[in-house]
């Protein structure tokens, strides 16, 4: 699926105004808050908006699933194939019976108005939008209460698990390895911001929603907060704040005003994870420290 508030498949202590994981492995604790690979170079980043390719189930309308049928693929929601834990709910790992195929499924927090409103967007976006470097929406369940979404299974987890979480089993993603994922979420972005009609600003980039498959290719995932942007003469969308901390670009917090640019910021903060292996806001760290951005800007005045 902040601060402003924000799911995703490992979460940020969130934040609402005025005060987003899919696969991945065991939940991690809260945190307030040139690219190419191989032969690419950074000139990929600058590229007309790539063209989708077709995906397994581009096109196709998102399967209906019963609540039985998603509980009998996660065996009734046991806590041992949770795999993430957000603000409004809960992402399990799942085996589809009728085809045995792996997947994640995200079970809404059926209490709250926010996640109701989470699910309708996420379905919406997911069911208009195609391309390799977003996550495949496969199906949903919304029987009486319970809203449920069912997506492709992302072996390799999230950005976040690999930059910040390693285990004892995992070595660093090398440095190929990063500016593959970089560039394959910035034609993601640049697909959302140029290639759909209307433009959708995703209003949640950061290293926990940048899920990574086999051979480490990044999806963008969680677009519940997503907003399709401004039209006709309009520069922005005036919208209530929401985000997560050191991810959120300084002109949408102080105004509220979002545009394009605001993902855009966002995923500079995603590069400087890459390449410093630091965190976008480490509460641990001294004051000067906590926020990446402000850490850098720092560096450089030195």
């Amino acid at each position: 699926m902040g601060y402003c508030p924000c799911f995703g498949w490992r979460k940020g202590k969130k934040l609402k105004s005025g005060e987003k994981k899919e696969p991945g492995k065991k939940p991690k604790p809260p945190v307030s808050p040139g690219i190419g690979h191989g032969t690419k170079s950074s000139a990929a980043l600058r590229q007309e908006p790539s063209a989708p390719k077709e995906e397994p189930n581009a096109g196709n309308r998102a399967q209906t699933f019963t609540y039985r049928q998603l509980a009998k693929a996660t065996k009734n929601f046991r806590s041992e194939s949770m795999i993430g834990q957000g603000g409004f709910g809960a992402v399990y790992k799942g085996i589809l019976e009728s085809s045995g195929q792996v997947v994640a499924i995200k079970k809404l927090d059926k209490t709250g108005l926010q996640g109701e409103k989470e699910f309708l967007v996420e379905f919406l976006m997911l069911s208009l939008l195609h391309h390799p470097n977003l996550v495949n929406l496969i199906g949903y369940c919304a029987e009486g209460d319970q809203r449920l979404l069912v997506y492709e299974y992302m072996p390799q987890g999230s950005l976040e698990d690999h930059l910040h979480y390693l285990t004892s089993d995992q070595k660093p993603l090398d440095w190929n390895t990063r500016m593959k994922i970089a560039v394959g979420a910035a034609q993601g972005l640049e697909y959302l911001h140029r290639g759909a009609s209307p433009p959708v600003i995703y209003r949640d980039l950061k290293s926990s929603n940048i899920l990574l498959g086999e051979g480490f290719i990044p999806k963008l995932s969680d677009f519940g907060f997503a907003k399709f942007g401004p039209s006709g003469d309009k520069s922005y969308v005036s919208t209530r704040v929401m985000g997560t901390h050191g991810y959120c670009a300084p002109e949408y917090l102080a105004s509220g005003k979002l545009t394009t640019k605001s993902d855009i910021f966002s995923f500079g903060v995603v590069l400087l994870e890459l390449i410093t292996g630091r965190k976008a806001f480490d509460e641990s760290r001294g004051r000067e420290e906590r926020f990446l951005v402000d850490w850098v800007i720092l560096l450089h005045m030195i």
